[in-house]
């Protein structure tokens, strides 16, 4: 047999090969045909099939805009996760108390240039110190948690410091309960008006509180449009959250590949005893880190409030585990996996219950039920992790 038929007859029996480890597998078969199933469901709202399909495409651009601006808040904790897990190999649940930390000191920024009356005359460098101060914040409480809660045992067997970031989640939660009350605080309504011009195409939507037309919105302002034959509601927020994003991942991603210290975090990742030998100081590269980790949180965290407006100690906890489960999807310790990741779960839990013709109070089921069979399917994630063969 020639060697051309030999790899004609492998590549045959490739496909019966995966169904019938399929068909082994009963929670892998269960799965697939719930994912089939699930499929169809869609498929039949989406198709007209009589008459005017359920779902209509102007319904998935307005969720998918939306879906992209969560998603982005979402990959923006995630590479948190993902960062400190490729250094340190542990899972910092608290982070998600950072993203909140920021959020709140965020609000207390932003409170203060209204007093002072900056918010109303230069709203531009009033969101700017806010975003500086929440991104600031973060990073600062990242870093005390890093130095009390995770240095200490750093040698420790896994299971210890998986618990103290447990805990240390906990005790953020009540610090911040105990300062600041469990009363939710409602960020102040904000206007920053560009592109005067636009307010003949806006009609009254362009006009303000008084009458006189300023321009869109970027921050508070709702818009009804048609593009392309959709009936849309544009919120300008959710695509300045979204490029703001967007534009802090690549700044991390070409930091982590570009600069010495980024080269520094990719060799403490690949091996730390190995780094140390040849000169990488760990304590500075795992502070930094954490600090990196903390100013994408803290960002993530005024950006979240400025479009919910609301801020309470108990904010991070879900965007927290959400994020976590992003990082997972994507691959953990792999940074473009967790920017997929974060924006591929913000999409699906909010086009998915709709497309499903479910209600969109099941969107955590839908978010968690993609981890497991992500989990199932593919337990390395999406992208695959980082030295997974490694650490396995």
């Amino acid at each position: 047999m020639t060697p051309i038929q030999t790899q004609e007859m492998r590549a045959r029996r490739q496909p019966a090969s995966a169904l019938s480890r399929l068909i082994r597998n009963p929670v892998q078969l269960i799965s697939a045909i719930i994912l089939l199933g699930l499929f169809l469901v869609a498929l039949r709202n989406v198709l007209p099939l009589n008459g005017a399909a359920e779902y209509q495409p102007d319904q998935f651009a307005r969720q998918l805009i939306f879906g992209l601006a969560q998603g982005s808040i979402y990959a923006l904790i995630a590479l948190g996760y993902t960062l400190v897990y490729g250094i340190l190999s542990m899972i910092n649940f608290a982070h998600g108390e950072i993203f909140m930390a920021g959020a709140y000191m965020g609000f207390f920024a932003i409170t203060a240039a209204q007093e002072t009356g900056l918010l109303a005359s230069d709203p531009v460098l009033a969101l700017f110190i806010t975003l500086l101060i929440g991104m600031l914040s973060s990073a600062v409480v990242a870093v005390l948690v890093e130095r009390i809660a995770y240095r200490p045992l750093r040698n420790a067997p896994r299971l210890v410091p998986l618990i103290t970031a447990i805990g240390a989640s906990i005790a953020l939660q009540q610090i911040f309960l105990r300062l600041f009350g469990a009363s939710t605080r409602r960020y102040p309504d904000v206007g920053w008006f560009v592109l005067p011009n636009a307010c003949p195409a806006l009609g009254t939507q362009g006009l303000d509180d008084t009458g006189l037309c300023r321009g869109i919105d970027l921050i508070g302002g709702r818009y009804d449009v048609t593009v392309i034959g959709l009936e849309l509601r544009i919120l300008p927020i959710h695509f300045l959250v979204f490029a703001l994003s967007l534009a802090l991942m690549i700044a991390l991603w070409l930091y982590v590949h570009r600069t010495k210290s980024g080269k520094a975090m990719r060799a403490v990742a690949e091996d730390r005893n190995t780094a140390a030998l040849m000169g990488v100081n760990v304590d500075r590269v795992i502070v930094t880190t954490f600090i990196l980790g903390g100013l994408l949180a803290g960002a993530g965290g005024v950006l979240y409030a400025l479009y919910n407006q609301q801020v309470s100690p108990f904010i991070g906890f879900l965007p927290g585990i959400k994020a976590f489960t992003a990082a997972v999807l994507g691959g953990i310790g792999n940074i473009p996996g967790a920017m997929f990741g974060g924006l591929f779960l913000g999409v699906v839990e909010t086009v998915a219950p709709s497309m499903l013709g479910l209600s969109s109070q099941l969107k955590d089921v839908i978010a968690f039920g993609l981890l497991v069979m992500v989990l199932i399917f593919r337990p390395q994630g999406i992208f695959g992790e980082v030295l997974s063969s490694k650490r396995g």
